[in-house]
């Protein structure tokens, strides 16, 4: 198991997900935005781990864009700050999902009624 453990990446994942029964969202949300850190030996799998960690939770994904792992983000130019390499990094000691935020979706077309 060790062997497989060297060769985890983190991943950045952003989960759109929708209404369900018990999902803890704001009353009014149509649904939310997700930024998760996910550790996989692949991002197919962080994916997976993310979608089942997220129905276990009573969310309702939708929709999953990987945006690469720490590696590919950083050769792709983008800056890392601190606070979310100190996540990335959790989420790869612990062998786990991090969800680093989560934005509600409001139809504004509600929004505007009032």
């Amino acid at each position: 198991m060790t062997k497989k453990a060297r060769n985890q990446q983190v991943y950045t994942l952003v989960v759109q997900v929708g209404r369900k029964s018990g999902d803890g969202l704001p009353k009014g949300a149509t649904g939310a935005g997700l930024v998760c850190y996910a550790s996989g030996v692949d991002e197919a799998e962080a994916v997976r781990e993310t979608v089942a960690l997220l129905k276990q939770a009573d969310l309702a994904p939708l929709d999953v864009t990987g945006h690469g792992s720490l590696e590919e983000r950083r050769a792709a130019g983008e800056e890392i700050d601190e606070a979310e390499a100190e996540l990335m990094q959790r989420a790869l000691d612990e062998n786990s999902v991090v969800v680093a935020q989560m934005e509600p979706f409001y139809d504004p077309l509600e929004a505007s009624d009032d």
